[in-house]
């Protein structure tokens, strides 16, 4: 899939990042398509940096092109309470110019809330297929922004309200194992945003 600015959620496409999610039944197959897949090869034949995220689904709702990509265990407890995220849409052609108009100050309270570690949009689709993959120091922080956070509850009721898209899909995510560079830093060196930091 494609990426938005520097990597980062924006709505223009960037020509240098490139994502790819994929879902397996077991970790085996995983590892082997992550080793010896030619889509893999490729991307460490050209690439300069990766970034690599595993996950364990803990819920998810809604449908990406029709189907329910995450198989959620039940009576599973994670084992830390640092949680990814995954938000896709697909936009309707005749409401992009609003949601365009909207999206902005959602990705740019989202940088600024508590708690916030790291964000990517991607999209196999520019402009009408987007999806944001985030990560957070935990659940609270993330449904702080979702649901408390001005703008982005704005865009919740907007988005309900006006009907931007056709579909849509979250997931919440455990995060099993996180390695690699991520806009030249290592994802090690990630930290939760806290007001502290702009001190």
């Amino acid at each position: 899939m494609g990426s938005g600015k520097d990597g980062q959620v924006d709505l223009a496409p960037d020509f240098k990042h490139w994502a790819i999610i994929t879902t397996w039944d077991n970790k085996a197959h995983c590892d082997e398509f992550y080793v010896n897949s030619f889509p893999m090869k490729w991307f460490r034949f050209f690439g300069f940096e990766a970034f690599t995220v595993l996950l364990k689904p803990l819920s998810a709702h809604g449908l990406w092109s029709g189907k329910e990509p995450f198989k959620v265990g039940s009576n599973y407890q994670p084992a830390t309470e640092k949680i990814a995220v995954i938000t896709r849409a697909r936009i309707k052609s005749n409401k992009l110019k609003e949601f365009r108009s909207n999206i902005k100050r959602a990705a740019d309270q989202m940088k600024k809330s508590e708690g916030f570690v790291l964000s990517a949009g991607v999209g196999e689709n520019p402009f009408l297929d987007q999806a944001t993959f985030s990560i957070w120091e935990n659940a609270e922080t993330m449904k702080n922004y979702a649901y408390k956070s001005f703008d982005h509850a704005d865009i919740i009721k907007l988005t309900r309200e006006r009907k931007w898209y056709s579909e849509d899909l979250f997931a919440r995510f455990e995060i099993l194992e996180l390695t690699g560079v991520f806009n030249g830093r290592p994802v090690a060196e990630y930290q939760p945003y806290r007001e502290s930091n702009n001190k």
